[in-house]
């Protein structure tokens, strides 16, 4: 088994991982990581475990949104939808609507983490 130490919210973690799996592992981490410091730049240090589980629960949501967005395109649902019929913009306008609606999240949690 690997060994890798990341570090989440300047804190290191050991973790044991398949051997060969440490690069991924890091990364893995540092995209975690990226999303704490996003809240601690929005809310404050409100406590690790809230900043950890905001931070799961917008991974899970867009890995949530990637799924659909993925089962829709296999569907054939994916084709000739909002962007328009030209093929010009594949997916572009959906993509930007999805990272707004998603900034809009961040930002309701953000603003019920400070109002709690």
């Amino acid at each position: 088994m690997g060994q890798v130490i990341v570090k989440v919210n300047g804190r290191d973690f050991p973790l044991t991982c398949p051997d060969g799996q440490e690069p991924r592992i890091r990364r893995l981490a540092q995209y975690v990581d990226a999303k704490v410091g996003e809240f601690t730049r929005t809310v404050g240090q409100v406590g690790e475990a809230r900043l950890l589980l905001l931070a799961a629960l917008v991974i899970s949501d867009e890995l949530s949104d990637a799924n659909e967005a993925l089962q829709q395109e296999r569907s054939g649902r994916g084709r000739g939808g909002a962007g328009g019929g030209s093929g010009a913009d594949p997916g572009g306008t959906a993509a930007a609507s999805g990272l707004r609606s998603m900034a809009e999240r961040i930002d309701n949690i953000a603003a019920r983490l400070e109002s709690s």
